[in-house]
């Protein structure tokens, strides 16, 4: 038995990271045993006992030789189980089985112990990267097939088991390339509206502000006053989302295996709402290979924090950088992986332990120092973050019980979006989205007041002693103000309203 060698092409991950990875395979004489080289995981490792029950499946006799596989670049840790479909095309390649020419072919997958597929994360980056390196064929399970479908210039075929793969590539029964993946447009209405939301002008015109500009915005107000219900409706007039955050959005789910075989595009912006317990590698991301957390799930989207003082107070800490730079890095002694994270976080909480500090229906029955304590769970830098305090005060009966339509989600999303046309406009040839993510440096090109709007905020500016960040906060929620109003220069009602919304009079937060 002759040495035989055989070279196949396949795509490896890290975080959200992509990069080529050659299967290098040799036969030879010698005792049977089947190696794996190439800092491959125990998940590697073991594609060697579900690649030979794979040989076996497909009635060809494993090699009674050596076998040894080199996952190239070998100085370049691989982990996961992706490679399986690339080592058996190697394999079959080096038996003499596969005698043709593969060098344009990506091979990517899980196998089974009965030769069939089962579908992995992080398909679509892996795609991305195939097409982009200029392979002109991707092999993948069925699974994944319409996720790997959705990048068009490659031809994506889906393999259910060996045997068919085998068929397909000596043309015995050859597999139709998958055609581009279009999402269907649903046709079934939203069940959280606006106009469900009774009263509530301050609350609903704070969050149609913060939506118009992307700010983060924090609701305040006693228990049953609607601050959840007005949060769980802001994704009901964002914008809809353009190719770019689709594609940008569905590679964190793709790699975070959050996506669904027969909807593998994130159309719609996510929504996403951990709960108060959640540890900070859940909330950003983390693990020995850091996966993302819930605030790279929510990218281009809204993070939800419903009662904000009863997170661990040092959970939430991790999260003041990232609000400021979108992006989370992660660490590991395995390497850096780093996740996009441009939010919109929005916060829900009460004044203080029994909720009814401040209220005008129900009097409070925390002690003032029990009131501190509780606000004080939140710190003055994360309070900073937010661009927007918003006062949420009990509805009335008279707002409950009217029979008046309020607006639906429809007709203030119309208003968002032409908000958000005259911001892409505004920051055309950039990186910037909208108002929030605008950086200081362009406020004096951007920010243009009339002299009673400066005026303004000069006096407030001395007055309530802000600090730099404050002052720039209020200039692009102005700034965003405007822009609902269709106007290119600040005036004094947009001032007004920045900082009406800034909590300075708040008295829930006093």
């Amino acid at each position: 038995m002759k040495s035989m060698f055989s070279v196949i092409h396949s795509v490896g991950l890290f975080g959200l990271n992509a990069f080529p990875v050659t299967v290098e395979a040799e036969v030879t004489k010698g005792h049977q045993q089947f190696d794996i080289c190439g800092l491959p995981d125990a998940g590697i490792r073991e594609s060697r006992d579900r690649v030979h029950s794979a040989v076996l499946a497909a009635h060809i006799p494993f090699p009674k030789g050596r076998v040894l596989m080199n996952l190239a670049p070998a100085d370049v840790r691989k982990s996961g189980s992706s490679f399986d479909l690339a080592i058996f095309a190697a394999l079959l390649q080096a038996m003499g089985i596969l005698r043709m020419d593969l060098s344009r072919c990506i091979f990517i997958g899980e196998l089974g112990l009965g030769g069939t597929t089962h579908g992995i994360r992080g398909v679509l980056p892996m795609t991305m990267l195939a097409r982009k390196n200029g392979f002109k064929e991707i092999y993948v399970p069925a699974d994944n097939v319409k996720e790997a479908a959705v990048i068009d210039g490659i031809a994506v075929y889906g393999i259910h088991d060996v045997n068919e793969l085998i068929g397909h590539l000596l043309g015995h029964s050859p597999i139709k390339a998958a055609p581009v993946y279009q999402p269907e447009l649903s046709d079934v209405q939203k069940v959280l509206d606006f106009s469900d939301v009774r009263g509530q002008q301050k609350a609903r015109h704070g969050v149609e502000l913060a939506a118009a500009g992307g700010h983060n915005i924090l609701l305040v107000g006693t228990p049953g006053s609607g601050k959840s219900m007005i949060a769980n409706r802001l994704p009901s007039i964002l914008p809809e989302m353009t190719r770019a955050e689709i594609l940008e959005t569905t590679n964190v789910y793709s790699v975070s295996g959050e996506l669904s075989p027969e909807h593998p595009l994130i159309t719609e912006r996510p929504f996403r709402s951990p709960h108060h317990s959640v540890s900070a590698a859940g909330l950003v991301g983390g693990g020995s290979i850091p996966a993302p957390g819930e605030i790279s799930l929510a990218h281009n989207g809204v993070l939800f924090l419903d009662e904000l003082a009863e997170f661990d107070r040092r959970t939430l800490e991790i999260l003041r950088q990232p609000l400021e730079t979108r992006m989370v890095t992660i660490s590991r002694a395995a390497g850096s992986a780093s996740y996009p994270c441009s939010i919109m976080l929005v916060a829900a909480m009460n004044p203080c332990p029994c909720g009814y500090y401040g209220s005008p229906n129900k009097k409070c029955t925390c002690s003032p120092n029990a009131v501190k304590r509780y606000l004080s769970r939140i710190s003055g830098p994360m309070l900073d973050r937010f661009d927007m305090h918003v006062d949420v005060d009990p509805v009335s009966y008279d707002d409950l019980s009217s029979q008046e339509k309020t607006e639906s989600s429809a007709v203030i999303r119309d208003r968002v979006e032409r908000a958000r046309l005259r911001q892409k406009e505004r920051f055309k040839g950039t990186e910037i989205y909208c108002n929030a993510a605008m950086s200081d440096n362009l406020l004096r090109e951007f920010c243009k007041m009339d002299k009673n709007a400066e005026a303004l905020l000069k006096s407030i500016f001395e007055r309530f002693a802000m600090s730099a960040r404050t002052h720039s906060r209020i200039q692009k929620v102005a700034l965003s103000s405007a822009d609902l109003h269709g106007r290119d220069v600040i005036q004094t009602e947009d001032i007004a309203a920045a900082v009406q919304f800034r909590g300075f009079d708040s008295k829930y937060l006093q």
